[in-house]
C-alpha cells in the first residue's frame, strides 16, 4: 500500500480575543471549508457540490465533498481527504498577542491540494476564527498567521513552510508511508500500548453509541477507514484478513481505563444544524498480544478514527 500522509502545523498569533470552546476542531475545519468556498468556488449557486457542473476539476468538491467515481455507487462520496487538529489548550480565550496552533492533515494524492489549504488558512486573517462574540460586535476574533510547518507526527521532525517575511510558501517534504509506520510499529511493545485521546473519540457500533472503550469496535472501524482511504487517494484496497485481526482485537484485554465521556455539539450556521461530536477523551491501556495490530494503530494515530474526523475527532496518539 502506497498512502501517504502530509501533516501541516499552522501557527497564528490572535490580533483581537479569539474564543474557542472545548473541541475547537469544528471551528477549525468551519473555518477552513468558508475560506475554501469564499476564495475558490466558482458556482456559488449550486445548492451543493453534488450536480455541479464543476465538481471534477473544483478543489473545493475534491476536499469537501469528493465524490466517488460514476461506475462506483454513483454520486456517493468519498471519506473526505483531510482531518483537522485543533489547539489542545481545551476551550480558552486567546489574548491579543497569544498564538494557538492547529493542525491539518492531507491523505495521498489530495497532498496536490495543498496550495488551496495555505490561501485558505491565510483566508482565515480576515473572516476570523472561533465564537462570535459581543465585544466584537457580533464578529469572529481575527488572527495573523505567523508560520506553517510540515511535521511527521512519528520523529518530531518539523520543516518549515513559511514565515512571515519568509518569501514564498515551499512544498511538504516530510510524507508518511507505509515503510516509516512498519518501522515505527515494529518499535513498539508487543504487549502493552496507551492511547492518549487528545479528542473525542466517537464509535458506532451495531447502531449503537460506544460509551466504553474497547480494541474490537475501535480496530474494526479503522481498518475500514483506512483501507476506503487507500482505495480513494492511495493505490486500491489494503488486502487485510479482516476476520483474523477482530480475532486479535478481541482477546486484546483493557487492563486501565481513564477514559470520560464528554458531549460536544458542532454547530454549522450555515446549514442551520447541530452535530453532537462528543466522544471519549483519556487515555486507556490495553494488553495482550498487539504484534499484528501495532501497524493499524501506528496508522490510526495519523488518520484519525471513528465520526467528525475531519472536525478533529478521533485523534489520539501512543504512549509506552
Amino acid at each position: 500500500m502506497t498512502l501517504t500522509t502530509h501533516h501541516l502545523a499552522f501557527t497564528a498569533t490572535a490580533l483581537t480575543p479569539v474564543a474557542l470552546g472545548e473541541q475547537s476542531g469544528s471551528a477549525v475545519r468551519g473555518a477552513l471549508a468558508g475560506a475554501l468556498w469564499e476564495r475558490f468556488c466558482t458556482n456559488k449557486t449550486a445548492p451543493a457540490c453534488v450536480g455541479c457542473p464543476l465538481t471534477n476539476v473544483c478543489p473545493v468538491a475534491a476536499l469537501l465533498a469528493p465524490l466517488r467515481d460514476e461506475e462506483q455507487q454513483g454520486g456517493e462520496q468519498r471519506p473526505r481527504p483531510y482531518v483537522t487538529r485543533p489547539p489542545v489548550d481545551g476551550a480558552h480565550t486567546y489574548a491579543p498577542g497569544e498564538p494557538l496552533a492547529f493542525g491539518l492533515a492531507l491523505f495521498g494524492s489530495a497532498a496536490a491540494l495543498y496550495p488551496y489549504v495555505v490561501m485558505a488558512a491565510h483566508e482565515l486573517e480576515r473572516g476570523g476564527l472561533g465564537l462570535r462574540m459581543p465585544q466584537l460586535g457580533g464578529r469572529r476574533g481575527t488572527l495573523r498567521l505567523s508560520e506553517i510547518a510540515a511535521v511527521d507526527p512519528l520523529t518530531g521532525v518539523r520543516q518549515p513552510l513559511y514565515t512571515i517575511g519568509g518569501g514564498q510558501v515551499k512544498q511538504p517534504g516530510l510524507p508518511i508511508d507505509a515503510d516509516a509506520v512498519r518501522t515505527y510499529a515494529a518499535a513498539l511493545p508487543a504487549d502493552r500500548i496507551t492511547l492518549r485521546l487528545h479528542t473525542p473519540l466517537r464509535l458506532i457500533e451495531q447502531n449503537r453509541l460506544l460509551k466504553r472503550i474497547a480494541l474490537r469496535p475501535l480496530i474494526q472501524r479503522l481498518m475500514r477507514r483506512l483501507d476506503d482511504l487507500a482505495i480513494a487517494y492511495g493505490d486500491g484496497p489494503l488486502g487485510l484478513d479482516f476476520r483474523a485481526l477482530l480475532d486479535v482485537a478481541e482477546s486484546v484485554q483493557v487492563v486501565a481505563d481513564q477514559t470520560r465521556w464528554v458531549d460536544v455539539v458542532s454547530v454549522s450556521h450555515r446549514q442551520q444544524r447541530r452535530t453532537p461530536i462528543g466522544g471519549l477523551v483519556g487515555s486507556v491501556t490495553f494488553a495482550g498480544d498487539l504484534r499484528m495490530l501495532r501497524e493499524l494503530l501506528v496508522w490510526g494515530s495519523l488518520i484519525h478514527v471513528g465520526r467528525n474526523c475531519v472536525k478533529g475527532d478521533g485523534w489520539y496518539a501512543i504512549e509506552y
